[in-house]
Formats: C-alpha cells, sequence, structure tokens
C-alpha cells in the first residue's frame, strides 16, 4: 500500500510540470510569412506570386516587389553562392500549410524573367510547425517564434532555393526548383518590355570583375 501514494505523487507532479520547450503560452500569429531573398548584386523584382496550401485552397498576390539582398563592395566573389536568407516576408493570410508556391521573378541584371509553381515537401511543413512549437533547445527561457516562415531564393538562370527557419532560427535547405522563361517577357508584356529598373552602378562592377556566377546557386 506504501507505493500507492508514491505512484500518485509521480503521476501529479509528471501532469503539472509543463514542458520547457513549449511555446503554449508564448504569443504566436496565426499564419506563416513568405519572403525573398537573392545572391548579392544579383537583384530581381517579384511581379507576382500565389499559394496552394494543403487543403487544396488557392491564395493569389501573397506577396511580390524587392527581394532581401546586398551590395557589399567588398572585392569578394560574394554573389557566388548563398550568404543569407533574408528578413521578415509577408503573411499568407488564411492559408494552411503551403502544398506548392507560384512565383514570376525579373532577374534584372541578365535581364530575363522567370516564372515556376515549387513544390515544397512534407519535410518543410514538419519544419515549420516545429519551429513554433517548440523553444529553441539552446535558449529554453526565450519565447519561442512568433510566425514560422518560408523563403525563395531567386537566383540568375532561373534557380529557386528554399529555406525554412527552425525553432532556432537557423535556415534548413528544404527544396530548390527550376523556373522556365516568361515568354511574354518583363510584365507578361504589358511594359513595353522594360524591367522595373535598371542594372545598379553596383552591379555592374560586379559583373565587369566577376561574371555573373551561373552554377553556384
Amino acid at each position: 500500500m506504501r507505493l500507492l501514494p508514491s505512484l500518485l505523487c509521480a503521476i501529479f507532479m509528471t501532469g503539472c510540470h509543463a514542458d520547457p520547450l513549449s511555446t503554449r503560452n508564448d504569443p504566436r500569429s496565426p499564419w506563416w510569412e513568405l519572403a525573398f531573398t537573392e545572391p548579392d548584386y544579383m537583384k530581381v523584382w517579384v511581379e507576382d506570386t500565389a499559394v496552394e496550401d494543403v487543403k487544396g485552397d488557392t491564395f493569389l498576390r501573397t506577396g511580390g516587389g524587392s527581394a532581401s539582398g546586398g551590395q557589399p563592395e567588398d572585392g569578394t566573389d560574394s554573389a557566388r553562392g548563398w550568404h543569407g536568407v533574408g528578413s521578415t516576408g509577408k503573411a499568407v493570410v488564411g492559408a494552411d500549410l503551403p502544398k506548392r508556391i507560384y512565383v514570376r521573378w525579373q532577374s534584372i541584371v541578365e535581364p530575363q524573367t522567370y516564372k515556376v509553381w515549387v513544390d515544397i515537401p512534407e519535410e518543410a511543413r514538419q519544419l515549420m510547425l516545429e519551429s513554433v512549437n517548440q523553444r529553441c533547445v539552446k535558449t529554453p527561457e526565450q519565447k519561442g517564434r512568433y510566425n514560422a516562415s518560408i523563403y525563395l531564393g531567386l537566383a540568375p538562370g532561373g534557380v529557386v532555393q528554399v529555406w525554412v527557419r527552425d525553432s532556432c532560427h537557423h535556415p534548413v535547405k528544404v527544396a530548390r526548383a527550376q523556373a522556365e522563361i516568361e515568354p511574354l517577357g518583363p510584365s507578361q508584356g504589358k511594359n513595353q518590355g522594360r524591367y522595373a529598373y535598371p542594372v545598379s552602378e553596383k552591379s555592374k562592377r560586379y559583373i565587369e570583375k566577376f561574371g555573373i556566377p551561373y552554377g553556384s546557386w
């Protein structure tokens, strides 16, 4: 009989002690964010986007405009490869987790216009869920992420890289896609073939020295 009080006490303590990594009481957005990034100097302009979620619903015009990138002019071949995944994006209000994402964008430095539907793997969706449902194991005293996020890296040649951030804010690569050329050109032929803006002087200097590093993305 002596074991019964001890067992009941153990059960009670297990049920009442909250998981130190739980984000149940942390502030959280109901929506995930979509953001865009670009290699250094390789400026892009996002014309249009759409999202199809796991329920089969489609959400149009889920983001656009400029992408996150840099022009450090530090003398290095910094456009080669990826060195970051950008900053805050735009919430995809009303959408469940993404099944696939559409993006059409202008690659200013080439210049060329691309379009593609990018399939989002189950691994990415699981990481998105975990990122807001668990605090970072390295900093359990800090509140969890406010929202899940997904980043599309857009590069010359129509290359698309996809990342999500984990609970410790680290980017995790989850997919890669190859876009096709938009036959109608920039703005789908509605702007007399003009691109959103000219190639910057910094980009020109970089390309004159290093070229466009196709194949590095």
